[in-house]
């Protein structure tokens, strides 16, 4: 199955590559090619820089990295349920965690032309398979640092386990998608009306 990106942040969609339609688990990022192709959609990795690392670290390294990388969601997922009940508790240990997988990212600046003119940027230098996992650390680091917990949400559909980002002017968004768990939701409210 295809991974969704429904969550409007890639930290939460990271969450979101395992999840539990009908009760039914579904792991979007069973191996590494899966995993290269979900860091390619979730605009963490260039289509030519994750063809590199294929043809460099071969199909059995990346299926390790995948394996780290479903270990290091389920941790972020606990974390970030306690971090959305309790935004001001004490997280000294799991920063402590994230900083030692954000160190894993060597930066190098590059310059690059725009319509406005040149400018000058930080380029990941990806020497390690590992690297791949700071990407992911530092989405997570930019979640809990630039948004609010609050805003995190969980899917208000039936058996549905999908986490999102409310981005919604009103912040009054309760489902993973209005096509999906929305429109089910108001066909399920339709035939309860029906009954009655």
């Amino acid at each position: 199955m295809s991974a969704l990106f429904l969550g409007n942040h890639p930290a939460i969609d990271f969450l979101n590559t395992a999840y539990a339609p009908d009760g039914q688990v579904t792991e979007t990022i069973g191996d590494g090619t899966a995993f290269m192709d979900w860091m390619i959609g979730a605009g963490l990795l260039q289509e030519s820089m994750a063809t590199t690392l294929r043809r460099k670290f071969g199909r059995g390294t990346l299926d390790a990295v995948a394996s780290e990388a479903r270990r290091m969601r389920e941790w972020a997922r606990e974390w970030l349920s306690r971090w959305r009940a309790e935004p001001h508790a004490n997280y000294r240990k799991e920063i402590e965690i994230l900083n030692e997988i954000l160190a894993r990212i060597a930066m190098y600046p590059k310059v690059t032309q725009t319509r406005e003119g040149l400018r000058i940027v930080d380029q990941d230098r990806l020497e390690s398979v590992n690297t791949l996992l700071a990407l992911i650390a530092r989405a997570v680091a930019t979640l809990v640092s630039e948004e609010q917990p609050s805003l995190v949400k969980s899917c208000a559909g039936a058996s549905c386990t999908l986490w999102f980002l409310d981005r919604t002017k009103g912040h009054r968004r309760i489902f993973c998608s209005a096509t999906g768990c929305g429109n089910r939701a108001k066909v399920a409210a339709f035939r309860e009306r029906q009954r009655t």
